[in-house]
């Protein structure tokens, strides 16, 4: 077994007690110690939270027409987006499953950076170079940088006590340069609380931490960051979206340009969406105890429908929450009652359109 990746705030994680754990290859904070999963997503909730995603991939499309290019191979159509804006989009393959999801950072017409998952950066930076045209660069900056999100309603606050700038869009960004050290600021984030990314010189990422923890902000591990997604619905790949999970079946059709002549999938994708998906990803929420997790199966009556791709307890509503991905044959709609296998016993829940959770992100 190969040794995992470290972020470079691993030192400050262990001096404040983290439970670490490994995650897509990297050995990363779960929840810090005098905080927990609960405390660390009410923070996120009613202030701010930081977290250390340094995980998170990155890579960049350089050279004449990388905008272009990328728009040929990734879902979404950034066309529809202008220097300084992000865009959430998917790397597909010919059978229309997601290799990746990721979010595209259009610095300009000749250059595009990319953020990954992190278990996928790799496949996804060979995808792109192996069909990548003759003055193109395709390059994998995934140690180069480090990723912290400020997350909650007081993340403005936070930054702007920091000199960072905070009043551009969401789905905006900005690079700053606060002292020495440059930074990338994205009106980003993956909780639906106003929130911001700042993408950090890996060898300046103690500065900056040491800077968001001296203003009180409170350290939030992966377990939190958790909770908070599936409040809102959002998916993970490897669970919401894999090669076997295609985008219509997530509900992440939003996602796909499908006026565009040209992207990877876009055929089977097409032909997909034209004959409706034999399964499509719902909200449910528990109506009776208990905490559902991924992989639990969900029936109508005694008919098995589905089977749920993530599931928590919601720290916010109080009660358990899970995805699904449930058959389109059984007719089932929002607001009909379900129920799932939780551990040998069945569970009442009621099928829900996500978020769970009113979101604050505008």
């Amino acid at each position: 077994m190969s040794a995992l990746f470290r972020s470079p705030l691993h030192e400050r994680h262990v001096a404040l007690g983290a439970k670490l754990a490994a995650f897509s290859g990297w050995e990363m904070p779960l929840e810090y110690a005098g905080g927990g999963v609960l405390k660390e997503h009410a923070a996120v909730r009613e202030s701010a939270g930081v977290f250390d995603v340094s995980h998170l991939g990155k890579a960049r499309v350089r050279g004449a027409g990388a905008a272009a290019f990328v728009n040929s191979c990734l879902t979404n159509d950034l066309g529809r987006i202008h220097p300084g804006k992000a865009q959430y989009t998917l790397c597909c393959d010919e059978t229309g499953g997601v290799v990746d999801d990721l979010i595209a950072y259009l610095f300009a017409d000749d250059d595009v950076f990319l953020i990954p998952n992190a278990a996928n950066t790799a496949e996804v930076v060979r995808r792109l170079a192996a069909v990548a045209p003759a003055g193109l660069t395709v390059t994998d900056e995934h140690q180069a940088y480090a990723i912290l999100a400020v997350q909650g309603p007081s993340s403005a606050d936070v930054l702007g006590k920091l000199g960072l700038p905070t009043d551009h869009d969401y789905m905006s960004f900005t690079t700053s340069t606060p002292g020495d050290t440059e930074l990338i600021v994205c009106r980003t984030g993956y909780t639906g609380e106003h929130g911001y990314e700042l993408v950090v010189p890996w060898d300046d990422a103690e500065v900056v931490w040491d800077a968001i923890a001296a203003a009180g902000v409170r350290p939030c591990g992966l377990g939190a960051r958790d909770t908070l997604r599936t409040e809102m619905g959002y998916p993970l790949h490897g669970q919401e979206l894999s090669l076997e999970i295609s985008p219509v079946q997530a509900r992440s059709g939003w996602a796909v340009g499908w006026s565009k002549p040209a992207f990877w999938g876009r055929e089977a994708l097409l032909a997909e969406k034209a004959q409706g998906p034999r399964r499509v990803l719902r909200g449910l929420e528990l109506t009776g105890r208990g905490i559902p997790r991924g992989h639990m199966q969900v029936y109508a009556g005694e008919q098995l429908i589905g089977g749920t791709t993530s599931g928590t307890f919601s720290p916010t509503k109080k009660v358990g929450i899970a995805l699904a991905l449930i058959d389109t044959a059984a007719g089932v709609t929002d607001g009909d009652d379900v129920e799932i296998d939780v551990r040998g016993r069945r569970v009442a829940a009621k099928v829900v359109k996500p978020p769970f959770v009113q979101p604050s992100v505008r």
